[in-house]
């Protein structure tokens, strides 16, 4: 009988979710507290994310639901804003390439009370792993979202030797194995990811409790609204003013 299923998939992943969200009470207070204390200083939250890994940088910023003060940092910026070929984007050479960090970094033009939001499974690529070094060099908080797994069974591939961990203020573990896969099949091999899911909730997670602070704090928090509900886009550009040329929307 094959261990390939709906079935299989949510049985294992389950007990992972639980584990995951053990951090609700320990650091992702650490990490609400470090974006409200940004927020508060008038900073944004800077998300940044290679391979699968964007789309944790895609829950964070401009979505509905979520904090206007944010900002996606993505390989795409190269080519949009950088001037560099669109054949660049091709393969997997510049999620591990260190130099591309500084470029994001500049493009980005984050503001001394900006805090950044790093994702990646393995976290030991070049170029999210000299992001995370660039960033806590200019001061600003670090909250890592990492395999603690799979990152302690790989070898860095920055030129210093360090991993996305070592440069955090805060780590939150999505509970994914080495590898991300979680059914063995038939011959070997595993299947079906769980990062993604369980990095989402991370992030739907820290946004909350991010929002509970704001308004214990009598901040009136900038959330978006949906763009498909009457009264959304006028919502949103309203708050978007606030952070002109700090946030940037791009598909």
């Amino acid at each position: 009988m094959t261990t390939v299923s709906a079935e299989y998939y949510l049985a294992a992943l389950t007990p992972i979710i639980e584990q995951v969200s053990e951090q609700a009470a320990g650091p992702i207070q650490r990490a609400a507290d470090l974006i409200a204390a940004s927020l508060r200083a008038d900073g944004v939250v800077q998300a940044f994310g290679t391979g699968h890994s964007e789309a944790l940088a895609m829950e964070v910023a401009g979505r509905a639901g979520g904090l206007v003060p944010t900002n996606r940092i993505s390989l795409r910026d190269l080519v949009i804003f950088g001037g560099r070929a669109a054949e660049d984007l091709s393969g997997g050479e510049l999620e591990r390439d260190p130099q591309v960090a500084q470029q994001l970094y500049d493009l980005a033009k984050p503001h001394p009370a900006d805090v950044f939001v790093i994702a990646s499974n393995s976290g030991v690529n070049g170029a999210i792993v000299e992001m995370a070094r660039l960033v806590k060099s200019r001061g600003h908080a670090l909250i890592a979202i990492t395999s603690l797994a799979h990152t302690a069974g790989v070898e860095s591939r920055h030129p210093g030797g360090t991993k996305l961990v070592d440069h955090a203020d805060v780590i939150l573990d999505n509970g994914a194995p080495h590898g991300d896969a979680v059914l063995e099949m038939p011959g070997g091999g595993r299947a079906c990811a769980v990062s993604s899911v369980t990095a989402a909730m991370l992030a739907q997670m820290l946004g909350a409790e991010t929002i509970r602070r704001l308004i214990e704090a009598d901040v009136a928090p900038p959330v978006y609204l949906s763009a498909n509900i009457p009264g959304g886009d006028e919502h949103n550009r309203t708050l978007e003013q606030r952070y002109a040329g700090r946030i940037r929307r791009t598909a």
